[in-house]
């Protein structure tokens, strides 16, 4: 039987592509950007969009949007999702007071309403640090006072789940209490996880070097890169319009290959002075290595081109204002909206839409979909263990 799950915080759908894959059926989303809901609904067509404030979900009616007594009755086996991190992250203010700090609370609201067997929340390792702990403790004792007080949090790495992409983030697993579960939970959830784990780093070049140095002009598709003989890395292969794979087959929708078309490879304008700062700088190498005619010194991260050799640091949503710390490993610009998706393990088929200041933005906001499959499929292999209609 297919297990159901609903989206929250949906963005452009980087974690709904990673359940999907994992098997599981989507069967609603919540998501307030309507920017990012032109993507999601473009890429999930079949999945029911409740397009506004998280806080208006299950009170007020969207034409083809379930009611609540509608999902209840699909029993619901998974709610998912990540709450916005800014609040939390390391690069903003931390500001205990920031409104979107307290988001999880609707996540807990909606998943109190649902009563799914399990939950999975994901967001930056610093929502569980900061201020000793004071989110942490209050996220953990609303998921108590739910029914939840079976959790685990696990910190994981984007990279060890084939995502070319060194991307640090913490999952909060989560099961009903009534479910008949024995044993250590985190030990069971962190086995299941590892068991996800990918035997081989994926690096920028793998991830990269089949897509063209040329950009769009005016942000059209361009023709399909197609490399003589096929010479594709295992992850190109994966991302490709024009490899069968079994795990994304399906998922790209491929009609003929006469409609291939690489779509989303277009990036900002770069200035003359910036050019040179970019020409200048060594793959791998940071703003501190610039000459002081080109560079002060002081930001000494402000530059950074990508080592194509090694997985990429974290693609951020901040992308949307300033590239300068995602220079092409090889090529003197910018990288791509469409190769900072791949960096995030979207594949081709997986079309980004709105201006590309908010393509950027979702790109960067997204969950890496192998890493919200690996999650996904873990929590297949929990409720596997738990006969279903006993844990209803």
């Amino acid at each position: 039987m297919t297990l159901k799950a609903v989206s929250l915080f949906s963005g452009a759908g980087g974690f709904c592509e990673g359940v999907r894959l994992a098997g599981w059926k989507v069967v609603c989303a919540v998501e307030s950007d309507a920017q990012a809901c032109l993507t999601h609904a473009a890429n999930f067509g079949d999945v029911a969009l409740f397009k506004g404030d998280i806080v208006r979900f299950l009170h007020d009616e969207q034409p083809g949007v379930p009611s609540l007594r509608e999902l209840a009755d699909r029993k619901i086996d998974m709610v998912y999702g990540g709450p916005p991190c800014q609040g939390f992250s390391q690069i903003g203010p931390r500001n205990l007071a920031d409104p979107r700090n307290r988001l999880y609370e609707e996540f807990v609201r909606v998943v109190r309403l649902l009563r799914p067997r399990a939950f999975v929340m994901e967001n930056v390792p610093n929502m569980v640090a900061m201020k000793n702990g004071h989110f942490k403790t209050r996220i953990l004792d609303a998921f108590r006072e739910a029914g939840y007080s079976r959790t685990a949090i696990l910190p994981v790495i984007a990279s060890d789940f084939g995502v070319p992409q060194h991307r640090r983030r913490v999952i909060v697993f989560g099961i009903r209490d009534r479910l008949p579960f024995t044993g250590d939970f985190k030990e069971t959830i962190k086995a299941l996880v590892g068991r996800e784990k990918s035997d081989t780093i994926v690096t920028v070049r793998e991830a990269l070097s089949d897509l063209p140095e040329t950009v769009s002009e005016d942000d059209g598709p361009l023709p399909y890169p197609r490399k003589p003989g096929g010479r594709y890395s295992d992850f190109q292969k994966l991302m490709r319009l024009d490899w069968d794979h079994e795990l994304l087959t399906s998922a790209r929708k491929r009609k003929n290959l006469s409609e291939d078309a690489l779509h989303n490879h277009h990036t900002k304008e770069i200035e003359a002075r910036r050019r040179k700062i970019i020409a200048a700088i060594r793959p791998g190498a940071r703003g501190d290595s610039l000459p002081a005619a080109l560079w002060n010194g002081t930001r000494g991260h402000k530059w950074r081109r990508l080592d194509p050799e090694k997985p990429s640091y974290t693609i951020l949503a901040q992308m949307h204002r300033d590239l300068s710390e995602w220079i092409h490993p090889t090529h003197n610009r910018w990288i791509t909206v469409r190769e900072a998706a791949r960096l995030q393990s979207f594949h081709d088929g997986f079309i980004f839409h709105g201006s590309e200041w908010q393509q950027l933005k979702q790109v960067g906001n997204a969950v890496p979909p192998l890493m919200g499959r690996a999650v996904a499929r873990a929590v297949s292999g929990l409720l596997e263990q738990m006969p279903r209609k006993a844990s209803r």
